[in-house]
């Protein structure tokens, strides 16, 4: 049986972060994953960031990445890769998979952040080859370097799916169009406004209603979502990019008994936790989108105050510097949270822990 003084489960945006705030802090920190590669969702993000300087304005989220991953090596954090945590067990035993084989590692503390998952879309034809989640059409251009498709449909006008479709454009791709169902843009309109500018139509209103080819996606019919009595369009594609939403990757957290609450705003059910973001189960903290799909700024930021609040719980840091650090992330997640898109989640986020401090 290994041994730590924590572990940190998933080596994403927040599960980093998380690692290099411990690390400082002197904490014996050790970072878990599945892939071969750590980083997540970064090294699929080329696109440059964008808010403040505080939050990385103008740098690529791949850099971003490997700066990361550079300063957990500088500060000697253990980083297990290709190694699968299945299970949390009573007195924060974790269960491994590992390439040799099955392990344990005992933590004192543990911060979960596993990360979300896409939401599946059904329409018949959908389990056609070439009808993907636009997550994976990022890892198969940005990881791979393989264009997933010559003529792309995307599904969602979320940030993802207006994303991906400009990535995919400057990859070579043709984006026949993409369909929404809601009657506005639900992304953010700069991201809106490069695509549009690409030439791809953006139909409100839309959905794909089935999809159809030989063994593999050709042709996608599209239908508005209203009494028009419009007739359905036919596209000509090869692959359909479904970004319809993500919900939080939940098991790892409900195993550990962490008490869960389902909120619509923050992607579905999401664990209870405090402003320190610790669970209902006292020395497990989680950070990311498993603590509410937000933005990668906001995971990162989770990931720091977690990782904060779990250095000072193990006496490497006092309590006022580690206010003070806390206060100040805080108040970075809050700027992230302002406006139309961020208020109702800081709103979501405040009845979480109204609802643990009740049962505590």
């Amino acid at each position: 049986m290994q041994r730590t003084e924590l572990a940190i489960i998933g080596a994403g945006c927040a599960g980093l972060t998380a690692a290099i705030e411990a690390a400082r802090a002197g904490v014996q920190a050790t970072l878990i994953d599945e892939h071969a590669r750590p980083g997540g969702q970064l090294f699929k993000q080329i696109h440059k960031f964008f808010g403040s300087h505080a939050h990385l304005a103008g740098v690529r989220g791949n850099d971003i990445a490997q700066c990361l991953l550079d300063e957990c090596r500088d500060l000697d954090v253990r980083v297990l890769l290709s190694t699968v945590a299945y299970g949390i067990f009573p007195d924060r035993l974790i269960g491994l998979g590992t390439p040799a084989g099955v392990d344990e590692l005992r933590a004192e503390r543990i911060i979960i952040a596993t990360g979300a998952s896409e939401d599946p879309l059904a329409f018949p034809g959908w389990t056609l080859p070439g009808v993907m989640g636009a997550g994976a059409a990022q890892t198969i251009m940005h990881v791979h370097r393989v264009l997933p498709g010559r003529r792309v449909l995307i599904v969602g006008a979320g940030n993802v799916g207006l994303i991906v479709g400009f990535q995919l454009r400057q990859a070579g791709a043709e984006v026949v169009a993409l369909v929404e169902a809601a009657e506005h843009v639900t992304g953010y309109m700069i991201h809106a406004a490069k695509l549009m500018r690409t030439g791809v139509p953006i139909l409100l209103r839309h959905t794909v209603a089935e999809a159809g080819g030989n063994g593999k996606v050709e042709r996608a019919v599209v239908r508005q979502l209203d009494h028009s009595g419009g007739e359905p369009l036919t596209f000509d594609v090869d692959c359909i990019c479904i970004a319809v939403g993500l919900s939080p990757l939940v098991e790892l957290a409900h195993m550990a008994e962490c008490r869960l609450a389902y909120v619509p705003e923050l992607g579905g059910h999401v664990p209870l936790h405090d402003e320190n973001m610790e669970t209902s189960v006292r020395s497990i903290y989680v950070a990311g989108d498993l603590a509410g799909v937000e933005e990668a700024n906001t995971a990162m930021d989770e990931g720091r105050l977690a990782g904060v609040a779990a250095a000072e719980s193990l006496g490497k840091l006092d309590a006022a510097p580690a206010a003070e650090r806390k206060e100040r992330i805080r108040e970075r997640l809050a700027a992230l949270r302002l406006g139309p898109f961020g208020e109702h989640r800081q709103a979501a986020k405040n009845r979480l822990m109204a609802i643990l401090r009740s049962l505590r």
